[in-house]
């Protein structure tokens, strides 16, 4: 398989994390107030704690879970502000290792197709775009598939995207069949001898079941020429939205076999704890995440280096 690492130098990748999580660390700080100034682990504290953690939307059970670890042997005693954010970031990166897998394009598969499903407003044409730069980069050929064939400007946004990326994109006109485009674009990826094609799909709700069912016949028709494609089915999500995106990994996992996500806008939002939510529900990959808008921003996801942006920790 080929790793599409291509990341930033360390530094980098670690101020541009920092930066675009400060908002949730800056919401989880001022919820460990409590913590901070009683420093001691007594039953308050912990209480702070987990409240601190509920407010990063990392959801009841987990923050009760994660501030029960931190306590343990700690209980009833003095704890500095620094040992604790280093304690919270190491158990929160042990909920989010197993989500930690490189995205890797798997070359017995000429195309490797990637199906990417997600709900309106996530970045999912943006993302693809930045993803495709990425495989680019690392000497792939890629073509795009302009499946989302419900709005105008999303096929004219991957265009824009694929011609920065030196990608072929595959199109037609506004409100085509999507599932036939689908099954033209892996065709057409085949006879060119690409090695990724990336299908867009249109942005849909979870609780709408047609627009559901075509995400469904689109991975079916795939299949036809490949039983095995889509070879990677990842769902973009949208870290503004907060707990409303587990059910979207649920609902989507129910219609198409989600092998990966991607969790944009991290940058905008307080809530960036739902990436825990997430990890610690599903086990899913977690193959990218979104710091900014900038093709850079789209990082590999790394525990550790998350755990440590979020909480504050210092590094070792």
């Amino acid at each position: 398989m080929t790793d599409s690492s291509n990341a930033a130098p360390k530094t980098g990748f670690m101020a541009r994390l920092r930066a675009g999580l400060g908002r949730t660390a800056a919401s989880l700080s001022g919820g460990l107030t409590a913590v901070f100034t009683k420093k001691r682990l007594d039953a308050d504290t912990v209480a702070a704690l987990e409240e601190a953690l509920i407010g990063a939307d990392m959801g009841a059970s987990l923050s009760a879970k994660l501030a029960g670890e931190v306590a343990e042997g700690r209980f009833d005693k003095e704890i500095s502000e620094t040992e604790l954010r280093s304690v919270l970031a190491e158990e929160i990166a042990k909920v989010l290792k197993p989500s930690e897998k490189p995205f890797a394009v798997d070359p017995r598969h000429r195309p490797f197709v990637i199906l990417i499903a997600g709900v309106n407003g996530t970045g999912k044409t943006t993302t693809i775009g930045k993803l495709a730069a990425r495989l680019s980069a690392d000497g792939h050929k890629v073509m795009l598939a302009a499946c989302d064939t419900f709005r105008a400007a999303a096929i004219d946004q991957l265009k824009v995207w694929g011609e920065r990326a030196r990608a072929t994109v595959v199109a037609r006109e506004p409100g085509a069949d999507a599932a036939g485009l689908a099954y033209d674009a892996f065709a057409r990826a085949r006879t060119a001898g690409a090695d990724v094609l990336i299908v867009d799909t249109a942005g849909r709700l979870q609780n709408k079941s047609g627009l559901m069912e075509e995400l469904e016949k689109i991975a079916r028709v795939l299949a036809k020429l490949d039983r095995e494609a889509p070879h990677a089915a990842l769902l973009v999500l949208d870290a503004t939205t907060g707990q409303n995106a587990l059910s979207q990994v649920d609902a989507f996992g129910k219609s198409i076999p989600l092998t990966g996500l991607i969790m944009t806008k991290l940058d905008g939002t307080a809530r960036g704890g739902i990436l825990v939510a997430i990890a610690h529900r599903f086990g899913l990959p977690i193959y990218f995440i979104g710091v900014g808008e900038g093709t850079e921003d789209l990082q590999n996801f790394d525990a550790r280096a998350f755990a440590q942006a979020l909480t504050g920790a210092q590094q070792p």
